[in-house]
């Protein structure tokens, strides 16, 4: 019987070249209840599916841009609340990175019957609608 044959170049070939980075930021995800408090208490903006929580940082701790998921007991069970968290970070990678602002912290809530369900176009017009309504519609 012959050994088995193994493939030396295979086992050895590492690849040359790193992967091209992001062409965009990495949003910066929220992990603390107090920024989560800090973004409650600023600016709100209600749409159909979510509503949108949003603060200007200290210029002092401005650096990128933080984002934020929540979805209470009330959206439903952990799949429905799951699947609104998906749907909430999908419209976030989208849009936040080319209409949100270096130095804020944004939060988005998902809504009962609403975040999981809703046209995910639509959601996604509403979150540029209501960007733009924040920052004073210019970009």
């Amino acid at each position: 019987m012959e050994p088995p044959v193994v493939d030396v170049e295979r086992q050895s070939a590492k690849p040359t070249e790193a992967p091209a980075a992001s062409c965009c930021p990495k949003l910066q995800t929220l992990k603390k209840r107090a920024d989560f408090l800090r973004a409650a208490r600023a600016k709100r903006l209600p749409c159909a599916a979510f509503l949108l929580q949003a603060r200007r940082r200290e210029p002092d701790t401005a650096s990128g841009l933080r984002v934020g998921f929540t979805c209470s007991k009330k959206v439903g069970n952990a799949v429905a609340r799951n699947r609104a968290k998906r749907r909430l970070r999908a419209m976030a990678r989208k849009l936040l990175v080319t209409h949100g602002r270096e130095g804020w912290d944004y939060v988005l809530v998902g809504r009962p019957k609403a975040t999981a369900t809703h046209d995910f176009a639509a959601m996604c017009n509403d979150l540029e609608a209501a960007l733009k309504k924040l920052h004073g519609g210019a970009q």
